[in-house]
């Protein structure tokens, strides 16, 4: 199945050479481009992309805004940020929007066709060093485990450690949509937007270590 990308970025130069690379995979497909927040609102809404590769600072609306408004109004579509400078706090601001995951512009081509994939997938990706930082900065209202059933903690479980949709159906026995179904019960439980938040709060809860996040 053809994973649709939509590309967020104000610099055209950057949403061609995107658009190049990712289209050297056959299991990729971008359907449109974006020049700023506004239009990646709109564009979400309109072609309901599997994966937006969102830049963090753009004019009219920022990368931040446009993630939190697509996520909440489209909790399928996964939003992975991509910054020009490594930054702690736009890290943890781009993960509190509810991205996924984030990137540097000088990824390597291979690397972000992985990322975008994974993020398609459902699955969680975090270095033990960027959960680390994530987990010491990031400091969110306590998550309540008594709120999440025991199937949901299972399935947090399984989320937190990386595995993607299909790999949790498996183990699980259930069907995928189930578990898209729990996930998205465990984000509006939590008060979280993002796989990754919910993640780093499994780590808190102590429902897993943070080695294995």
């Amino acid at each position: 199945m053809t994973i649709r990308v939509l590309l967020v970025d104000d610099h055209s130069v950057v949403r061609q050479g995107l658009r190049m690379f990712l289209g050297l995979d056959d299991e990729l497909e971008v359907v449109g481009e974006a020049r700023n927040g506004v239009e990646a609102v709109r564009l979400a809404q309109e072609l309901n992309p599997d994966v937006v590769l969102m830049d963090i600072l753009m004019p009219e609306m920022d990368g931040l805004e446009a993630t939190r408004r697509i996520r909440a109004a489209q909790p399928d579509t996964e939003v992975i940020a991509l910054t020009s400078v490594l930054e702690n706090e736009k890290v943890f601001d781009a993960i509190r929007s509810g991205a996924i995951g984030y990137l540097l512009k000088d990824t390597e081509s291979e690397e972000l066709r992985r990322a975008i994939k994974a993020a398609a997938a459902g699955q969680v990706q975090l270095s033990p060093q960027a959960a680390a930082r994530l987990l010491r900065d990031e400091r969110p209202a306590e998550p309540q485990i008594e709120a999440l059933t025991p199937r949901e903690t299972e399935v947090l479980q399984l989320m937190a450690r990386g595995l993607a949709n299909k790999e949790i159906a498996r183990d699980l026995g259930i069907g995928e949509k189930t578990v898209k179904t729990h996930v998205s019960n465990i984000l509006s439980k939590m008060g979280v937007l993002s796989r990754t938040q919910a993640a780093l709060q499994a780590v808190r809860m102590g429902l897993v270590k943070p080695d294995e996040v």
